[in-house]
């Protein structure tokens, strides 16, 4: 338990437009002020909010630097973050000036996995690019050798960071008859391993090189900023695939598009970009890559979850109890 005191109605600051059943309970429960036009705070509205509320909910639109955190009369205690990925918050200040931070895992498991999989099945299979010519008018009759794209069925699908998202993601490929291989930083239970017909590779790099569609899962750290760099993405090889639903930063996008250019990647189904909401040009101008805006986690179900946490994380700290998805630092 937490020994601080709480207030009895904490002021609660809310940067997005949240689902309307979530707002209405946070208002309920807490002195709770929205943002009813949806428009991304600026940094002077995260100042002014850090100075007036006892709990932030901000979301990764929200850049939470230790500069922010560290203002004079910074009156924030609790930052219940909307959403999994906590790559905008700095917690290493947050735990120097005693700022507790949440998040809200497993909400978006299901729906991210999802989009992962639809991604696997559409690029290789062309199908955003036939849907394109469908549109344009241009299709002129099925044709033996149209719109020709690659199976994948006994495929082999390589795993980036095998969390929630990654064993959820394995667990779906099954029904595809994919051969999964994964790599973390830490290895799986065996029992887990074969549950999920997963099978283990410390070495990344291996990893790549053995397979040909590769999911990116692992969350944005330093360790892993451009983690796929050119010379990786080429491992991947010129029949291969890459899919991202994590972070675009993860993945060297210039060397990305370099690689695809040049023929030396199949295709790319990206759902997160290295600079959203700008797109590269280049990356627009590629025939062989689906281009989604940040939907993974886009589902009614999905944010009535994170909402249902966050409203939980904030209720548990006013009673003066450790929130039941506390960040610690160094969690990923």
């Amino acid at each position: 338990m937490i020994c601080a005191d709480r207030p009895a109605r904490p002021k609660v600051i809310v940067t997005r437009q949240l689902l309307p059943e979530t707002e209405r309970r946070l208002v309920e429960l807490f002195d709770t002020i929205l943002n009813p036009n949806d428009k991304p705070f600026t940094r002077q509205q995260l100042r002014d909010a850090m100075q007036h509320a006892d709990v932030l909910v901000p979301t990764l639109t929200d850049d939470i630097d230790a500069e922010l955190i560290a203002a004079p009369g910074n009156r924030v205690k609790l930052i219940a973050n909307f959403g999994v990925g906590i790559d905008h918050i700095d917690l290493h200040a947050a735990r120097e000036h005693k700022v507790i931070v949440t998040n809200t895992p497993g909400a978006y498991s299901e729906d991210t996995a999802e989009m992962a999989m639809a991604l696997i099945l559409c690029v290789p299979r062309r199908i955003a690019e036939a849907s394109r010519v469908v549109h344009s008018g241009n299709w002129r009759g099925w044709a033996p050798t149209g719109m020709l794209g690659h199976r994948i069925q006994g495929k082999t699908l390589g795993i980036i960071g095998m969390g929630r998202i990654g064993q959820t993601i394995a667990r779906q490929a099954r029904a595809f008859d994919l051969n999964v291989l994964y790599h973390n930083r830490h290895r799986l239970p065996e029992a887990v391993e074969k549950t999920l017909g997963a099978r283990y590779v410390a070495d990344l790099d291996e990893m790549l090189a053995d397979s040909d569609i590769v999911t990116v899962n692992c969350p944005h750290t330093p360790a892993t900023h451009h983690l796929l760099t050119a010379e990786r993405l080429r491992l991947i090889g010129r029949d291969g695939y890459l899919i991202n639903t994590a972070r675009g930063e993860i993945v060297d996008e210039a060397a990305l598009i370099e690689v695809l250019e040049m023929g030396q990647l199949a295709g790319a189904g990206l759902d997160v970009f290295e600079h959203e909401p700008a797109v590269n040009p280049r990356l627009l101008a590629c025939d062989n890559v689906v281009l989604l805006p940040h939907i993974g986690s886009a589902t009614f179900e999905g944010r009535a979850a994170s909402g249902a946490r966050v409203i939980a994380n904030i209720q548990s700290w006013k009673d003066g109890h450790r929130p039941p998805d506390q960040v610690l630092e160094g969690w990923n």
